[in-house]
C-alpha cells in the first residue's frame, strides 16, 4: 500500500487523524493505544538517528502492526545536521550508566539525554501533521518517571503547542494543533494498568538503552523503571523474559 493510499485509508477510518511519536517502547506504545481509543486513525512516526537501540525501531513496526496504525513512516536524520549528538550515551561512545537509583535529583540530567531530541521528533511530527490534515499529535512524555529529561516536562509542551500555532499555516487559520500527553501525570505503574486495559502487547516493544544481541539489558535506567513497575503489579517484565 502506497502512503496516498494510506492516507486516504485514514480519512476514511474516522472522521479525526493523529500524528503518533512511535519509538517501539512501552509508553509509545500505550499512548498509540491510547490515541486509537479516542477514536483517532494513526499515522505513527519514528526516526533512526544512530541511537545504540535501534532494535526500537523493529519494536515500532510489531506495536504499529499490532495496534493498526494507517501508516508507519521511519524517518532517518543524520546526527551530523545537529552537532553529532555528541555527549549522550545513546549515541555516542559513552556508557550506559547501570544498576543504579533511577530517581534523580532535581536538576540532574543524566548522560542519556540527547541534545534537542523531542523538539527535532515534534518539528517532524507536526510537518507531517500538517500534510495529513491532523490538528493532533500525541507523544508518551512523562513528568513522573521521566529520568530528568528536560523535554519531557508540561512547561517544554506547552511552548511547543504554543509555538506550533504561530508558526503553523494551521495555525494561523484559526485550527489549532493539540499536542496529547496523556502518560504526562502517570507514574511507570499507572502507563502499565493502562496499556494492559487498552490491549496493549507488552512483549513486542522494547525499551532498553543498551541492549545485547537485540535483548534488553535488565540494568540500564530504561529497563529498571520497566522492571520495579512490573513487579509492583506481581508481573514479570516480559522484555526481561
Amino acid at each position: 500500500m502506497t502512503a496516498r493510499d494510506q492516507t486516504s485509508e485514514s480519512k476514511s477510518a474516522g472522521s479525526r487523524s493523529a500524528v503518533v511519536l512511535l519509538s517501539g517502547g512501552l509508553d509509545s506504545a500505550v499512548v498509540l493505544a491510547a490515541a486509537r481509543s479516542q477514536g483517532f486513525a494513526c499515522h505513527a512516526i519514528s526516526f533512526d538517528y544512530g541511537q545504540r537501540h535501534r532494535v526500537e525501531l523493529d519494536a515500532a513496526r510489531r506495536v504499529g502492526q499490532q495496534l493498526g496504525v494507517v501508516e508507519h513512516r521511519i524517518v532517518k536524520i543524520g546526527s551530523a545536521a545537529f552537532g553529532g549528538f555528541r555527549g549522550s550515551a545513546l549515541v555516542d561512545a559513552i556508557d550506559v550508566p547501570k544498576d543504579r537509583d533511577v530517581a534523580h535529583p532535581d536538576g540532574e540530567i543524566p548522560v542519556t539525554y540527547v541534545p534537542a531530541r523531542n523538539t527535532i521528533f515534534l518539528s517532524y511530527a507536526l510537518g507531517l501533521a500538517e500534510v495529513v490534515g491532523s490538528g493532533d499529535i500525541f507523544i508518551g512524555v512523562n513528568a513522573v518517571d521521566y529520568s530528568g529529561y528536560p523535554d519531557c516536562r508540561p512547561a517544554f509542551i506547552e511552548a511547543y503547542q504554543a509555538m506550533a500555532n504561530l508558526a503553523t499555516k494551521a495555525g494561523v487559520e484559526g485550527r489549532p494543533l493539540k499536542i496529547h500527553t496523556p502518560l504526562l501525570e502517570l507514574s511507570k505503574v499507572g502507563i502499565i494498568k493502562l496499556g494492559l486495559e487498552l490491549g496493549v502487547d507488552f512483549s513486542l516493544t522494547h525499551s532498553c538503552y543498551d541492549p545485547v544481541a537485540g535483548k534488553a539489558c535488565g540494568h540500564c535506567d530504561a529497563c529498571l523503571l520497566r522492571k520495579t513497575a512490573f513487579e509492583e503489579l506481581g508481573l514479570k517484565d516480559p522484555s526481561l523474559s
